[in-house]
């Protein structure tokens, strides 16, 4: 009897390492059909997920409250399991270069675990090579096991998309990668327990980490085009979504937007790739034109406020400012690697300090990361200019007269910047705002 069908007979477990929004509702998926432990070092997230509470808003309270996973923060309980998957993230430091620690410390964390005859499969993005020449020895070294004897390892990065409720692991197609066929073998029918959409088998290891890593450096080039788009059409004072409905008429146009790239994925990934480029003495032109541009929109937009403020005769220096919106999404709690904060420092260049609103953000998250403390759209009065950072739902709900009510009617015009464009900008090309949107 192979590990796959001990696994579905419940005569071994799975384990989750890495519990956040990518580890748990892998886990969650997983415990409806087999056994799980999901193991996290996070203790208060832990006992939040024990207490039926979904921080990350990705399943849902009831969902949490009724999932069989076994979650703990021991990590001696992953011994108990023989098919392990590494979700943790894999962020970049501040020079840009990869940053492995939480994927080197769930290795070596889960080495000390490991018991012979398992499967390690890994989901965090990173660089081809990476799994077997970063993490494989970490686990035989802590294990002192030995790969591909004692135990086997195998690739299948995350797709899964925070917030979007219509795009989940079960719908849509999972690469998976194995050492050996054998391996492959086993990892592709655990995922098929849980993948609706079905699984594609990548030839190797690396080939499925580079798949996943180009996904979105691809994404992340096109929305720098919107971006340099966007920068070009305003000197020409042309509106940019109206020109992307029209190029959008036709049927190989790619429809992207601009906008503000960050989280830990799109504004993440591609340094990786260039990475490793850089270690085999390429250096990129495309993708790092691409991230320059994106990672100074932040910039680019403070830098729109103030003219706008000007224009409207309104004093730059202790303007009244409130960003809506500061997640790295809409309808996400998450405010890691938000791109809104470069907005927030760069009009503190001009001595303009913003009020913060944003009701789907982890509030404690964001005070810690970035000392930020958000306020609530009844303290959001007598406003010298609005800007609209994050298309959330609850902003998609604000009318005409809603808005007019958060600025000083003292001034002749209003100043309000419309990233996403999620108003109807007819209704505020008047002369009492002066209205900007990417």
């Amino acid at each position: 009897m192979d590990l796959y069908e001990k696994i579905v007979r419940g005569e071994e477990k799975l384990s989750l390492v890495g519990l956040g929004y990518v580890g748990m509702p892998i886990a969650v998926a997983f415990a409806r059909k087999i056994k799980v432990v999901g193991f996290d070092l996070n203790e208060k997230k832990i006992q939040m997920y024990r207490e039926g509470i979904d921080p990350t808003n990705e399943v849902g309270d009831e969902v949490i409250k009724n999932t069989t996973v076994e979650f703990t923060a021991d990590a001696e309980k992953l011994r108990e399991a023989k098919f392990h998957i590494v979700a943790v993230p894999t962020p970049v430091n501040h020079d840009h270069t990869p940053d492995l620690t939480p994927v080197e410390g769930a290795s070596r964390i889960l080495g000390q675990n490991l018991t012979k005859g398992s499967v390690v499969v890994f989901e965090s993005t990173v660089y081809p090579g990476v799994t077997e020449e970063i993490c494989v020895p970490i686990l035989e070294k802590e294990s002192g096991l030995t790969c591909g004897i004692d135990f086997k390892i195998g690739y299948s990065p995350e797709r899964i998309n925070p917030g979007d409720k219509v795009h989940r692991l079960e719908t849509i197609t999972k690469i998976v990668s194995g050492m050996d066929e054998e391996t492959l073998d086993i990892i592709a029918k655990v995922y098929e327990l849980v993948v609706e959409a079905g699984v594609y088998r990548a030839e190797s290891i690396k080939v499925a980490e580079a798949a996943k890593v180009i996904e979105n450096s691809q994404r992340d080039i096109n929305i720098a085009f919107m971006n340099e788009l966007s920068m070009i059409f305003h000197k020409m004072g042309i509106d940019t979504k109206a020109v992307l409905e029209a190029a959008g008429t036709k049927w190989n146009f790619l429809k992207f937007m601009p906008g503000l790239v960050g989280g830990h994925c799109i504004g993440v990934d591609p340094y990786y790739l260039t990475y490793k480029a850089e270690e085999l003495g390429y250096h990129s032109r495309i993708i790092l034109s691409g991230r320059r541009i994106n990672d100074d929109m932040g910039r680019y937009v403070a830098e729109s406020l103030v003219k706008s403020l000007i224009k409207a005769n309104i004093a730059v220096k202790h303007a009244k400012v409130a960003i809506l919106g500061f997640t790295f999404k809409e309808n996400c709690p998450d405010t890691r690697n938000t791109k809104v904060i470069d907005i927030y420092k760069e009009l503190g260049e001009y001595g303009i300090v913003p009020i913060v609103v944003d009701p789907a953000a982890d509030a404690e998250e964001a005070k810690r990361l970035y000392g930020i403390t958000f306020q609530t759209m009844e303290e959001v009065r007598d406003m010298d200019a609005v800007i609209i950072a994050v298309a959330h739902e609850q902003f998609l709900e604000l009318q005409r007269e809603a808005i007019d009510s958060l600025y000083n009617a003292a001034h002749g015009q209003k100043v309000l910047l419309d990233i996403k464009g999620l108003l109807n900008r007819e209704d505020y090309l008047t002369e009492d705002y002066l209205y900007w949107r990417l």
